[in-house]
């Protein structure tokens, strides 16, 4: 017997159209295998499978995602520690007090991840940070400033972090933060800079 009413499989049947076709745009390449995902999705939904056909969803964008190059796909200055992803508050503006720390939420696209043990999988990123004035001259930089692993039965595609940066000490003035961003299982980099002002006392 089908759990899944007729009004409700329409609905599913639009959200795995909407979803596919923001997958296709500007990769006609992929068309094929995405659209016939897309039609067997809706074929399980049709038929009451509502977890396999979200499962088979989530796996083709779990392997267009790791077809693309590693992309940081939002950074922004928060006030606080974000709580989960998309839950952060951005910052108005990007000019920090004396002593106040700067906040950088991360969003990343196109992880690669590998198998591990208990059939599970992982990925790996590491970041770098710089420091520059507005010439471009770098004043502090650090590697390995963060390393974070994720692991689980399933390749996650909201992949989130937060970086905390202490600038006491530094004079007032205009600076640039970069973050380097290095996969560790695919090789791959990705780079994010954020003008950021110091005010004076």
């Amino acid at each position: 017997m089908s759990i899944l009413r007729s009004g409700n499989r329409r609905r599913f049947r639009r959200t795995c159209g909407v979803l596919c076709a923001s997958l296709l745009a500007g990769f006609p390449a992929a068309a094929g295998p995405l659209a016939d995902t897309a039609k067997l999705a809706e074929e399980k939904a049709a038929a009451g499978d509502v977890i396999s056909a979200y499962e088979t969803i989530a796996e083709a964008t779990a392997d267009f995602s790791m077809a693309l190059p590693l992309t940081v796909k939002k950074a922004v200055f928060v006030a606080g520690k974000p709580t989960a992803y998309g839950a952060y508050d951005e910052r108005s503006d990007s000019v920090f007090k004396a002593g106040e720390p700067l906040v950088t939420y991360v969003e990343l696209l196109g992880l690669d991840w590998k198998p591990v043990e208990g059939g599970k999988r992982q990925s790996n990123f590491t970041v770098d940070l710089a420091i520059t004035d507005t010439s471009g001259q770098t004043l502090a930089s650090q590697e390995n400033f963060g390393n974070f692993t994720f692991t689980g039965f399933v390749r996650n595609q909201e992949i989130f972090t937060h970086l905390t940066l202490d600038v006491s000490g530094a004079d007032p003035g205009d600076y640039v933060l970069r973050y380097t961003i290095k996969d560790t299982v695919g090789g791959s980099t990705a780079k994010v800079e954020q003008p950021f002002t110091l005010a004076g006392e």
